[in-house]
This record gives C-alpha cells, sequence and structure tokens, in this order.
C-alpha cells in the first residue's frame, strides 16, 4: 500500500485523464484506472450510417486508457453505466426541453453520475482518493468545508460545470490539473513518450449528441413530438402573432440564426412558453436582465449566504461572470441581482456564484428570470 493512497482515477483515454493517472502514479499513489462507458451510438435511434461513437464512449478511447495503464503497471477497469446514465440524464435533457429549458448535461452527469459511480467503486476497492483530468482545484476552507476554485490556466478552467459536487465528494477527490496549463500537460504527455496523445483532438459535443443535432434526438427519442409542436406561433413582447415556428423545443434562448422567418433586422429569442408552444422573438436588448431565480441551490464554500452577499455570477461556460449581489429566499431559491444588466439568461443553465477563484456555489436557472 503507498504511503500517499490509493486513488480511482477517470480514465477517458483523453491526455488530461491520462496525464492525471501517470502523474499520480509517478508521485507514488497506488493507481486504479477506470473508464466509464456512459452511452453508446445506437441508443440514440440514428439511423446514420457509417458513424462512430465519439467523445469519451468509443472503443478506441477505451484500449487507449488500457494500454496506458498496462504500459505503467496499474490495472484499469471498464465500467458500465449506461443504464443509469441514460435513466437519468437523457431523459432529464428531453424533460427540460420540453419544459422549455435549456439543460446542462454535463453538469448533472458530473453532480449526480460520474462522480457518485466512482466514489461507490473507490469504496469497493478500498480507494482512498477518486481523481479526474478537470481543470479545476480544490481546497479546504478554515471553517473545514472542501470548495472548488478555478484552475490555473482560464481558458480551460472546468470550476463552472463542477458546482453541483456535495462535501463527500469534495473531500476525496484530486484534481492534479488544477495547477498547469494545457500547454504544460501537453509537454508531460511528450515527457510520458505519448506524443500522439498530445495531439489528439479534443471532444466538446455532448456524448449522446455526437452530431450536435439536439434538435434530431428529440425528434428520435419523443414520438411525434414534431406534430405535435409544429405551428405554434412567434410572438412578439406585446404578444403580436409574427409568424408560425416549427415547435418551441426546438428553439434555445439568445439564438437568432435558422429561425424560418425573416423581419429585415436581426431578432432574438427573448422568452419559451412551453404551455401556449409560443417563442417570443425580440430586439438584442431584450434578452438583457437585471435579474433572474436560481433553484436548486448546493453551497460549496459556506454553508450558508447572508442576503445582498456580493458575488461575480457566471451564467453560461464561457460567460467571463457579472458582479452581483445574492438574496437567500424562503424557498430555498437564491435573486440573483446584477450590478448591470447581463445578457441571454436561459433557463436551465446554471448559475455559479464566485468569490474571486472560489466557487461560492451554484445553482440551476429557473425558467422566467426577473426583469
Amino acid at each position: 500500500m503507498s504511503a500517499k493512497g490509493k486513488v480511482l482515477v477517470a480514465m477517458s483515454g483523453g491526455i488530461d485523464s491520462t496525464v492525471t493517472a501517470l502523474m499520480l502514479h509517478h508521485e507514488g499513489y497506488e493507481v486504479v484506472g477506470i473508464t466509464m462507458k456512459t452511452w453508446d451510438y445506437a441508443s440514440s435511434g440514428s439511423g446514420a450510417k457509417g458513424k462512430k461513437e465519439t467523445g469519451c464512449c468509443n472503443l478506441d478511447s477505451f484500449n487507449d486508457a488500457r494500454a496506458a495503464a498496462v504500459q505503467h503497471g496499474f490495472p484499469h477497469y471498464i465500467l458500465d453505466i449506461r443504464e443509469e446514465f441514460g435513466d437519468f440524464v437523457i431523459e432529464n435533457f428531453v424533460d427540460e426541453y420540453l419544459n422549455g429549458r435549456t439543460p446542462n448535461p454535463c453538469v448533472l452527469c458530473n453532480t449526480h453520475i460520474k462522480w457518485r459511480a466512482l466514489l461507490k467503486r473507490a469504496d469497493m476497492m478500498n480507494c482512498d482518493f477518486i481523481a479526474t483530468g478537470h481543470y479545476a482545484k480544490i481546497q479546504q476552507h478554515s471553517n473545514g468545508r472542501y470548495f472548488i476554485s478555478k484552475g490555473v490556466d482560464e481558458t480551460k478552467d472546468q470550476s463552472y460545470v463542477l458546482w453541483g459536487l456535495q462535501q463527500d465528494l469534495l473531500s476525496r477527490t484530486l484534481l492534479p490539473l488544477g495547477g498547469y496549463r494545457k500547454t504544460e500537460i501537453r509537454q508531460m504527455a511528450h515527457d510520458y513518450g505519448y506524443p500522439e496523445l498530445a495531439k489528439k483532438a479534443e471532444s466538446y459535443e455532448i456524448c449522446f449528441v455526437p452530431d450536435n443535432d439536439y434538435r434530431g434526438f428529440l425528434k428520435r427519442k419523443v414520438e411525434g413530438l414534431e406534430d405535435r409542436v409544429n405551428g405554434g406561433n412567434f410572438v412578439d413582447k406585446s404578444g403580436n402573432i409574427l409568424g408560425k415556428h416549427n415547435g418551441y423545443p426546438f428553439y434555445t434562448i439568445g439564438q437568432r440564426k435558422g429561425l424560418g422567418v425573416t423581419f429585415g433586422k436581426p431578432v432574438f429569442v427573448t422568452e419559451i412558453i412551453p404551455e401556449t408552444n409560443t417563442v417570443v422573438l425580440g430586439d438584442e436588448e431584450d434578452l438583457d436582465k437585471t435579474e433572474m431565480e436560481v433553484g436548486k441551490i448546493n453551497l460549496i464554500k459556506y454553508d450558508a449566504i447572508s442576503s445582498g452577499m456580493e458575488a461575480v455570477t457566471k451564467i453560461r461556460y464561457k460567460d467571463k461572470g457579472s458582479l452581483s449581489n445574492l438574496y437567500p429566499q424562503d424557498n430555498g431559491t437564491v435573486k440573483v441581482q446584477f450590478y448591470e444588466q447581463a445578457k441571454g439568461i436561459a433557463p436551465g443553465q446554471s448559475a455559479v456564484f464566485y468569490e474571486g477563484d472560489d466557487v461560492i456555489g451554484g445553482g440551476i436557472i429557473m425558467r422566467k428570470p426577473l426583469f
């Protein structure tokens, strides 16, 4: 048994998770690699021929992960979690669109599936820790709570997608890449003897929508959806009918292209009303909001926040964040009031609250943001 402990490392076969495993191995941890099969292409119901599985769920990636483990002398296992992933993540993905929201399945998967699956197997294998290749840091506050901080490489920082992790998960998690830049990780891959891995393309698509066509995915998963929702109204903010659309689930807040109608000027989707199959269109400034309400709150750095606490709030992964005040509500939600107007608040997306580089916590943007 290593003096540093035994760690179960999630290995997708990509550069980040492979370097994570090798780094911990060379630092003296007893490493066990595990690759999680969350999905396969056939489950999407696509009729596309010749389409290979992509991202984290293809056979080449499994083989790459196993080869690295074998070469460096530590065990590797494949864990099939397709059933629990599909039941929870994919059903939520579909339900969110049908309820007029824009989901963030990677956050949900991290929070409820991958980390829990890893911790369960870590306990079965008597591992002290779990580890992943995310670009973020985990620290412990003087109050005893574990919290997430931004990674050194702001262009790769993934703290936004980890806001849902709870204390029992954070206390057992190692994130070795948080202190490095991507260029350094690529160099490490070279140094470990994997020059081709350093050039391997990264996957950004949702794993179960490999062609990035979420509309097609919804049509295949929900029988008769297209017929049920086709022909709803485009309206302006006063309710005046502007034209017909293809169905409210096929639009997202802030969308400008692909509306199927023209008005002689740019118009944007500003609101989606599933109850009446209505899509509201407006000018770009109509996307600006000063307040929103956030539910399903998970606090990380503190066990409670004071009313009016100042924070920088991010409303999407690539958002730089906006200065705001947080107001906890009696119903368990948090009202966020921005100092300046925030653009394109999309219900269903994650809102993450930062104190400097540290994640205070986060939640899911509720469907009807306040004006």
